[in-house]
């Protein structure tokens, strides 16, 4: 019998074995990023992405060290602008803005 991975294992191997599974993951993280812990489970996410497509290619898209890379998306990392969209970028995923839908539907 296999011993229990860890939660982030098993989510990073599930995300090589089926990378349009990132679309879902990162899109449900973003929606929930201002509830609380939203920003550490979307910081969580963005990790786990870029461990399934290699730390080292990402860290090579965003222009920086791959220790950095890491630094940027530990759990207490605080990435920029550049870092997160080579996260995106490496997944084949882009952001996208989108209005929130209005709980005041003028007549």
């Amino acid at each position: 019998m296999k011993a229990a991975q860890p939660h982030d294992q098993t989510v990073v191997e599930i995300l090589k074995a089926d990378p349009e599974m990132a679309d879902i993951y990162l899109a449900t993280a973003l929606e929930e990023a201002n509830l609380p812990g939203g920003q550490f489970a979307l910081l969580a996410a963005l990790r786990h992405i870029a461990e399934a497509q290699g730390m080292a290619a990402v860290a090579e898209k965003a222009g920086m060290p791959r220790e950095s890379l890491y630094r940027a998306l530990s759990p207490r990392g605080n990435p920029t602008i550049k870092t997160l969209l080579a996260v995106l970028g490496a997944a084949g995923l882009q952001l996208a803005v989108t209005r929130q839908p209005d709980d005041h539907a003028h007549a």
